[in-house]
């Protein structure tokens, strides 16, 4: 089955596996699972490692298609479809990672693995 992870799910399965849920950690082990990282997750995380946001995650961006790579993910670029798609959502959430994330999984009607509640509101399936 193909899962989009949120951006937090890639930093915690690189940096910290303590802190997924058990069902993301099984879900990110099972090999008949197709792992999707999204272009935006690589921005976001970009974004954060030079604000000094994401010490963390340094690693993680200075060799990010490697990594995403050699942990078995496929990378998802943001088409123009999907990036009207973001755009054109109501109001419901502003960080436009999370947008971008939630059109993304929406457009290919596939679940997302995050924390994060309130990917909830755009009508995203999300596990955790």
């Amino acid at each position: 089955m193909d899962h989009l992870l949120d951006t937090h799910t890639l930093i915690w399965a690189a940096t910290d596996v303590g802190r997924l849920s058990k069902r993301a950690a099984a879900l990110l082990t099972d090999e008949r699972n197709t792992l999707w990282v999204s272009a935006a997750s690589a921005w976001e995380i970009a974004t954060k490692v030079r604000l000094g946001k994401l010490p963390e995650a340094l690693l993680l961006e200075s060799n990010f298609e490697r990594n995403l790579q050699q942990a078995g993910y496929r990378l998802l670029p943001i088409g123009t479809d999907v990036a009207l798609r973001a755009g054109r959502i109501q109001n419901i959430h502003k960080d436009p990672f999370d947008r971008m994330i939630a059109a993304q999984a929406l457009a290919l009607d596939i679940p997302v693995l995050s924390i994060d509640a309130k990917l909830d509101a755009f009508g995203v399936r999300r596990i955790w």
